[in-house]
């Protein structure tokens, strides 16, 4: 039979059942295992959010430390205690399940770390696990993060909306650029016709005076 955790936790936790959330802290003592019960309905959401701290002997004091794991197991006492969480992780994290029926559920935690090559085969001074357990659908936890979500969408549908002002500003930008160019071209092309026309104009007027110069030397028996 795993211990369960000291009698003050279970005060704490049956004054706690009424509300949707709840937070507590707890010592986890070498490779024993810390737990407790809650007595959940059926179909009942669980999430919780978990952060621990090792004891630091040199400075006598609770530290972050990345090494630190935890294991988590969740069972249904009253079905042949049937487990339903089997999860490891690092010194912090978060842990979701769904009471499959109504009864009895033990959660427990054991710490150890996860750089000494296996599981539990060397164990952490002593460590400090605060837990905020959030139960029912409506629970806090979950509303928080259907918030983040619905931000999160909210802020794709912005960035999509801005995408396309984007793709509507740059065909805007093309089509008139595609304006200015033909006008470009036209004025290009006008200013070329009508040098054309002043040459043509010009060699015309030179003809024309060379033969009216040629016409009156003659005349004048200049030449």
């Amino acid at each position: 039979m795993l211990p369960s955790i000291a009698s003050p936790l279970t005060l704490l936790l049956a004054a706690s059942y009424a509300l949707p959330s709840f937070g507590l802290y707890f010592y986890i003592d070498g490779i024993t295992p810390k737990c407790f019960f809650e007595e959940l309905p059926k179909d009942t959401l669980v999430v919780g959010q978990y952060t621990a701290e090792e004891y630091n002997s040199n400075s006598q004091a609770y530290h972050n430390n990345p090494q630190l794991a935890i294991q988590i197991t969740v069972d249904e006492t009253f079905d042949n205690d049937q487990r339903v969480v089997n999860q490891k992780g690092s010194s912090s994290g978060r842990f979701t399940f769904t009471a499959g029926d109504s009864g009895e559920h033990r959660l427990c935690f054991w710490a150890s770390h996860s750089s000494s090559g296996g599981w539990f085969s060397n164990s952490p001074e002593g460590v400090k696990l605060t837990l905020d357990l959030a139960i029912g659908e409506t629970s806090e936890i979950e509303s928080k993060d259907k918030d983040k979500l619905a931000d999160i969408v909210q802020r794709v549908k912005d960035l999509n909306s801005r995408l396309q002002d984007i793709r509507r500003e740059q065909v805007f930008q093309r089509e008139r650029e595609a304006e200015f160019r033909d006008q470009s071209e036209s004025t290009n092309a006008r200013v070329v016709r009508w040098t054309l026309i002043q040459l043509a104009l010009l060699g015309v007027t030179c003809a024309w005076q060379l033969s009216h110069l040629r016409a009156f030397f003659i005349k004048q028996k200049l030449t």
